[in-house]
């Protein structure tokens, strides 16, 4: 295995007790297989072109009971919250000591930046996630055991890297359910 592989997959692990404090970001965390985020975070944007090209105008504006978002809110709330967990690992990893505050979701969602066309919110999600997984693979790999708090709960960079994917796979897989679809999560192997 070429050492820069071994180094990124050492990096990347599983985070453990110490990395996550809150049982929801936990569960998060937990939702995911395999033991490399990288690999994880790669194969997502595999599955949101799949799923974003599977979608009709009328399953992304409709709400489905019980939800209270249409699909097209709940990407937008995804590339809000990809935005966040990008801030977060960039304070933590630079050893920022102040305490982040929690975000309110719903507010986000209600100032309607979600409006926008689906294929320009999902190239949004992208980039998002592309500008995280090239954060991630430049920082030193000491960083991604810095520890810092969001809203007063202890978190590591890798706890975070891991919740922002294990939140996408969440909203994803309710996606999934309400549009009654399923798509391919990874690329195909050649």
């Amino acid at each position: 295995m070429p050492s820069s592989l071994a180094s990124n997959r050492s990096r990347s692990r599983r985070p453990s007790e110490t990395d996550l404090s809150l049982e929801y970001h936990r569960d998060l965390a937990g939702r995911l297989s395999g033991d490399c985020v990288f690999q994880v975070m790669e194969d997502q944007l595999h599955w949101m072109c799949e799923l974003a090209s599977s979608l009709s105008v009328d399953q992304t504006d409709k709400v489905h009971p019980p939800y209270g978002w249409t699909i097209r809110q709940v990407i937008g709330h995804c590339a809000d919250a990809e935005r966040i967990w990008g801030d977060r690992m960039l304070r933590l990893a630079a050893g920022d000591p102040n305490d982040q505050l929690a975000w309110d979701e719903n507010a986000y969602a209600d100032a309607r930046f979600g409006l926008g066309n689906m294929r320009d919110l999902i190239s949004e999600l992208g980039y998002c996630r592309q500008a995280n997984i090239t954060f991630l693979r430049r920082i030193n790999p000491t960083a991604w055991n810095n520890v810092g708090s969001v809203d007063g709960n202890r978190i590591s960079v890798r706890g975070i890297a891991w919740v922002a994917a294990g939140h996408l796979q969440h909203h994803f897989e309710i996606i999934e359910k309400r549009c009654d679809i399923q798509v391919s999560r990874k690329p195909a192997m050649t």
